[in-house]
């Protein structure tokens, strides 16, 4: 059997003074030995701690190191094993953390330093200490639980932010893609199995799935929740009320545990798999038309705040299914000029608010140009109004050739026509404006049969000019008005923009 070193006291100090010593050092003071063949330890001298921290007798441990290793977690017992063994063959410091089951049955974060001596016999002596680190490990998990809550709402408010830019910027009639990506992008990111919209009925006797996204592998429930009658189910009945009256969000932790008067809900829901579900309502115009929801098939933690969240998703959509609904009605009330085709003032001006306020809000950059048609009215004294008119949809098919989708081309009155050109700084929009004018002289004019010479001016401004003055809608068109009239007294066939006079 493997010799097993003295349990000698340092020289000069008696053990009573060693105790004393050892007694002032927070944490646990040993040394621990580990014969040749590993298969006996003990600790040859613990610190008298030990026994008030984690209930074990010192007297105990000089014979055999075993109860000191059944505090240790299930979790961590075979890393600490696994490290020690690697300090015996590299006789490299033996340095380790790992939880300790405390006298009161917690667990604690502990950490162990120590020095190996390599003994005669071939056993393995350390000496050193460990110490309680549990507040270092709380507030290790509280650093990475606060950045893992400010990664999480960054993230949220970009993903807001992009999804409120693509609906400022939709064009009419995409509404519905815009709500798919909605739908696609909120069930990515909190991981839920399916993201919806229903629509009620005007007289709330139906609902409809009008839009859903799931999960890969998650079967799709849309075709099924088309006009399905609410009257069965009492209980949904109410909560719809709750919604109206009170903008209520409905949340469902378990379906398992709805009251008794959701029995029919609660049928429906497990036969789609449901688990636990949130519905917040969709108001338009102050009234509830429907409700935006998430489903999880399987148990969850939710966040506490995640009623909150979604009814700011709630409230996006609201606001661009309500767009939606003025754009809707403006087209009924002719928003469009009968002439070009183009949107008119009373479609501009509401939409030019909108790209305005969303620069406001997260800094969007936005540009607008006003073109006349230099000596129009020589065309229609000359050639008639007949001319003028083709000229003016000659034109039009100019700027829509040189335009985006998400531009917005208005025909602003009589020969003046208003573009404005989103995403784009002072420099890009002069390149823009440029290029139109450079395609309205390449242009090749035959009005019945005669070669007529067209050109355009233009007065160009962008939002980010306006620091001297409320950037508003009547502000922005007024420079680009006045700058207009500056390219016609210039000479006309020219730019006017902050830079100044400018031509092809």
């Amino acid at each position: 059997m493997a010799s097993q070193p003295d349990d000698e006291q340092p020289e000069g100090l008696s053990a009573r003074f060693f105790q004393k010593l050892a007694s002032g050092v927070p944490g646990v003071l040993f040394t621990y030995w580990l014969s040749a063949d590993h298969q006996s330890h003990r600790y040859p001298y613990v610190s008298d701690q030990v026994k008030e921290l984690f209930g074990v007798e010192p007297q105990k441990l000089r014979e055999n190191a075993d109860s000191v290793f059944r505090v240790i977690h299930p979790d961590d017992a075979a890393g600490v094993g696994e490290s020690i063994l690697h300090s015996v063959r590299t006789l490299q410091p033996w340095c380790y953390r790992a939880r300790l089951r405390m006298k009161n049955g917690e667990y604690q974060w502990y950490e162990a330093h120590s020095v190996p001596e390599r003994q005669p016999d071939g056993s393995t002596l350390w000496y050193g200490q460990f110490h309680n680190i549990q507040h270092y490990k709380e507030l290790e998990q509280h650093l990475r639980d606060s950045e893992a809550e400010f990664s999480f709402q960054a993230g949220f408010q970009k993903l807001i932010a992009r999804l409120s830019s693509e609906f400022i910027h939709l064009g009419f009639g995409s509404i519905d893609d815009c709500i798919d990506e909605l739908l696609r992008s909120i069930g990515a990111f909190f991981s839920v199995d399916r993201a919806y919209v229903y629509a009620f009925s005007p007289d709330l006797a139906t609902m409809t799935n009008t839009h859903e996204w799931c999960a890969p592998g998650v079967p799709s429930l849309m075709a099924d929740q088309q006009a399905v009658p609410i009257d069965d189910f009492r209980w949904w009945q109410q909560q719809i009320r709750l919604m109206e009256s009170q903008s209520q969000v409905v949340f469902i932790e378990d379906t398992a545990d709805l009251p008794p008067e959701a029995e029919n809900e609660r049928a429906l829901l497990e036969q789609q798999g449901v688990s636990s579900m949130f519905c917040v309502p969709v108001r338009i115009r102050g009234q509830v038309m429907g409700f935006f929801g998430v489903d999880s098939l399987s148990r969850r933690s939710w966040r506490r705040d995640m009623a909150d969240l979604l009814i700011i998703v709630s409230g996006l959509l609201s606001g661009a299914l309500e767009r939606n609904r003025l754009e809707e009605d403006l087209l009924n009330q002719s928003i469009r000029d009968p002439l070009t085709g183009l949107h008119n003032r009373r479609y501009l001006m509401p939409r030019l608010d909108e790209i305005l306020a969303a620069s406001n809000r997260h800094g969007d950059r936005f540009c607008l140009a006003m073109f006349d048609i230099d000596h129009f009215k020589r065309i229609n004294d000359n050639l008639g109004h007949l001319a003028g008119d083709q000229v003016l949809m000659r034109f039009t098919d100019v700027l829509l050739a040189h335009t985006r989708t998400t531009d917005v081309v208005s025909r602003f009155g009589g020969e003046e026509f208003l573009v404005v050109f989103t995403g784009v700084t002072e420099r890009g929009v002069q390149t823009l404006v440029m290029r139109i004018m450079e395609a309205v002289r390449e242009e090749e004019w035959l009005v019945d049969g005669k070669a007529l010479t067209v050109t355009v001016s233009a007065g160009a401004v962008c939002v980010s000019e306006l620091t001297d003055e409320p950037a508003t809608p009547e502000a922005l068109i007024a420079r680009a008005d006045d700058r207009l009239y500056q390219a016609k007294d210039g000479g006309r066939d020219c730019l006017v923009d902050a830079s100044g006079l400018s031509r092809i």
